[in-house]
């Protein structure tokens, strides 16, 4: 007679426990990557319907600007959806064009966010309705060339060395084309910045009051205040800084409609 082992009996039962176990984590894994899926899909939903809505109201203001690219922020979206409430939406133009006294600036891009977004469901549904931001913040890039274009200088350069806004020219000077370079003060005034263009230096510059007198007026002469293109969604300028690629531009608002019904 074979002696049954004490054991034996609960080894399988384990093994199928343990197989369980595995099988409803399984589930489980599927079932969050299905809601975080469909989650991704109704915002990506609301995502364009916005877009839309953008796209109507930045016509509406005469601001030409490519197609503007929308993200909602936040994790899920679902929930924000049901409260009617958005922590966070960025918005994203390229190649944004408005029209200054006959002339265009360009900002070749323009990021945008939005916090404290109110929209209700109804409005993201059928695209009718209002979405309201708290407060907007936007920067923007002013190219370096569209600022030398409004100087009317012939061989102007601006450029950026160590966090000063930095300009190179030809300049002529008791008969001779010197090569002039300097650097701006910067100031942001109703809606313009204000270029003051000082310590200006010409390399092989003859001596003499006659010379120091040329150059200051040359440096008057490129000392303007650049009037910036009509930003979007009420945006005013608070900052400019000047980086490698352009002059960045910082505007805020608050309590604005980022959508055409609004």
């Amino acid at each position: 007679m074979t002696e049954e082992h004490p054991y034996q009996g609960e080894r399988p039962q384990r093994q199928r426990g343990r197989r369980v176990l595995v099988v409803l984590l399984i589930l489980l894994l599927v079932l969050i990557g299905l809601l975080v899926t469909a989650d991704r899909v109704a915002a990506g939903m609301a995502e364009r319907v916005l877009a839309d809505q953008v796209r109507t109201e930045i016509a509406q203001q005469n601001v030409e600007a490519g197609p503007p690219e929308v993200e909602i922020g936040g994790f899920p979206f679902v929930t924000q959806v049901l409260d009617g409430r958005y922590k966070r939406i960025s918005i994203g133009l390229r190649e944004v064009r408005g029209s200054v006294q006959g002339d265009v600036l360009a900002l070749p891009t323009l990021d945008i966010d939005a916090h404290d977004v109110t929209a209700s469901l109804d409005t993201l549904r059928s695209g009718q309705g209002e979405v309201v931001a708290g407060s907007v913040t936007g920067t923007g890039t002013v190219s370096y060339d569209s600022l030398a274009a409004r100087l009317d200088q012939e061989g102007l350069r601006l450029g950026e060395r160590d966090g000063k806004l930095v300009v190179t020219a030809p300049v002529d000077i008791l008969g001779e084309r010197l090569p002039v370079t300097g650097t701006a003060d910067l100031k942001v005034d109703q809606g313009r910045v204000a270029l003051r263009f000082t310590n200006l230096t010409a390399e092989g510059m003859p001596s003499g009051p006659l010379a120091r007198v040329l150059l200051n007026n040359f440096a008057q002469g490129i000392s303007v205040d650049v009037p910036l293109p009509e930003l979007p969604f009420d945006l005013t300028v608070r900052e400019v800084r000047p980086l490698p690629e352009g002059l960045q531009v910082t505007a805020e608002a608050a309590e604005v409609p980022i959508n055409a019904a609004g």
